[in-house]
């Protein structure tokens, strides 16, 4: 029944993820004006809002208009959903679980504005950051020495790929990872780091054999630094001490 509700409520967020996704890069609010198809300016009622039922009800289309609504709408609400539950497997009811539903949110609306439009916003980051130092500091989770350590050995860690290969990294994937070391702390960012840059390589050959992108292209690394991120907070743990066991 817990999964249940909590599965719901991962619907309900994604629906108001897929608004900051749409809005944040266009510098629009992301509370005003009220959700609208963006195609002939309806307002969309509570029957149109229901999170992945309406877009089935409806076929994926305006219920005024017709126009088709993306794929994504749904999609995003369902991984919200999905990873939520997750997060409850795995953390349970408990402070910690509710750290992991925060930044499990900031992380899919950075993944999919950094893949659509190749940006990370610093207002998103600026959120990010201060959030994570609210939540660790009420929860005790990570001293702040080791938040602060965390934040410079990541952030400098990007910039110095940055410079060494000239542009390869963006600035913004930089901030995002001194970012995430306030939540994480040093280890579990650095396996971050670890986790992003191979997933990353995988990741890019796929691409390039399934000829989603060219060689020349750019590949945003957003999304593997979050798919790192979220593997070192739900994981990060366990993986830490295989390793301190195994090889130390």
């Amino acid at each position: 029944m817990l999964e249940f509700i909590i599965f719901l409520f991962g619907l309900s967020i994604g629906s108001f993820l897929n608004v900051c996704i749409y809005r944040l890069p266009q510098n629009q609010s992301v509370i005003f004006p009220a959700s609208h198809c963006t195609m002939c300016g309806e307002r969309l009622k509570a029957l149109d809002l229901i999170p992945l039922i309406s877009y089935l009800l409806l076929q994926g289309h305006c219920r005024y208009c017709g126009a088709k609504f993306t794929r994504r709408y749904p999609l995003v609400e369902l991984l919200t959903a999905c990873l939520f539950v997750y997060c409850l497997k795995v953390f349970g009811v408990s402070l910690l679980l509710l750290k992991a539903l925060i930044l499990t949110s900031f992380l899919i609306v950075i993944t999919y504005i950094d893949f659509d439009h190749q940006l990370i916003l610093d207002k998103v980051l600026i959120w990010l950051a201060g959030t994570g130092v609210i939540i660790n500091l009420i929860l005790d989770d990570i001293a702040v020495l080791d938040m602060l350590l965390a934040g410079a050995v990541g952030g400098g860690l990007f910039l110095a790929v940055a410079l060494v290969s000239r542009g390869g990294m963006g600035g913004g994937d930089i901030k995002f990872v001194a970012a995430l070391g306030l939540w994480l702390g040093l280890k579990a960012t650095l396996l971050t780091i670890l986790l992003a840059f191979i997933a990353g390589g995988i990741g890019g050959i796929i691409m390039l054999i399934c000829k989603m992108k060219k060689r020349k292209d750019y590949i945003p690394f957003g999304p593997f630094i979050s798919f790192g991120a979220f593997v070192s907070l739900v994981y990060g743990t366990i993986i830490i001490n295989w390793y301190i066991t195994e090889y130390l």
